[in-house]
């Protein structure tokens, strides 16, 4: 076989909420300098002007937290800056079969260093968070602008700036998509990401976490398994884990959503029903 080969046998969906417990802060670049403007913008959708969380923010946390806890235990090194001589150091394999044997480059993938070499693809793909139901009609009228200010230790002059955060309260609707590529590596997979996510919600997401901005929350609405079959005609072959009513006028901490934690308990005690809907198409 092909070292480099590729099987798909399904897909698993987790749907939810990603709720704000503390103002946030994911900046946007600024283009103009405006007198008595925003010094730090948050990001905004272009065409609806509001807030949202860019998938890319949510899985490069998740990431570095991974990347974090298999270093901790000896079983990573960070052995690759961000960009040409920046001192910022992450954890990519360099190598398809390396990678397809780490934690973390099969799960949120990693890029060729050189030509002959092959990039290994994500097996999570994370899309945009944008404003719950609830949030837009109901929370968020405008995000807020926060003052801080740094102050020179020995003249005291001061250096105030103003940073604009999404509120405490806002929410914002998730979906994480695990693409199925080996059935041994599944249990591995899903609790690894489903860890990540604990940790996140005890961390920060966004900018300033030292600070108190960006403790979150993810409440889980949804966890289906879908195999290729079901794509093509066999209904027989999807899996509803986790399938909650979600009342959407209403906040989900109201609701009655799973929590990270209660997610991979679910994963892992019923995995052998899971690998069911994906076993002909692995033999």
């Amino acid at each position: 076989m092909n070292s480099k080969d590729r099987k798909l046998f399904g897909k698993i969906i987790f749907q939810g909420a990603v709720e704000l417990l503390t103002g946030m802060h994911i900046g946007a670049s600024k283009e103009t300098v405006d007198i008595g403007g925003l010094d730090q913008p948050v990001i905004k959708h272009p065409i609806t002007e509001e807030p949202y969380i860019p998938g890319s923010s949510i899985k490069g946390k998740l990431r570095s937290l991974l990347e974090m806890k298999l270093h901790t235990e000896g079983k990573i090194d960070f052995n690759r800056s961000m960009k040409q001589g920046a001192a910022i150091m992450i954890h990519v394999c360099d190598d398809w079969d390396e990678a397809k044997e780490c934690q973390v480059c099969r799960l949120f993938g990693s890029s060729a260093k050189s030509s002959d070499q092959a990039n290994f693809p994500s097996r999570i793909k994370i899309r945009d968070a944008e404003f719950t139901e609830y949030s837009r009609n109901f929370i968020m009228k405008e995000t807020e602008l926060k003052w801080e200010n740094a102050l020179d230790r020995i003249t005291a002059a001061s250096n105030p700036r103003q940073i604009e955060r999404v509120p405490a309260g806002a929410e914002f609707e998730f979906g994480f998509i695990y693409n199925v590529e080996d059935i041994n590596q599944l249990k591995e997979d899903l609790v690894n990401l489903l860890s990540s996510v604990e940790l996140l919600e005890d961390d920060s997401l966004g900018g300033h976490g030292s600070r108190g901005y960006g403790k979150v929350r993810f409440h889980f609405s949804e966890v289906i398994a879908k195999s290729v079959d079901f794509y093509f005609g066999d209904e027989s072959k999807k899996r509803e884990l986790i399938k909650e009513s979600w009342e959407r006028e209403k906040p989900v901490k109201e609701q009655k959503f799973k929590t990270a934690s209660e997610v991979k308990d679910i994963v892992c005690e019923k995995l052998d029903e899971l690998k069911k809907i994906f076993i002909e198409e692995a033999k």
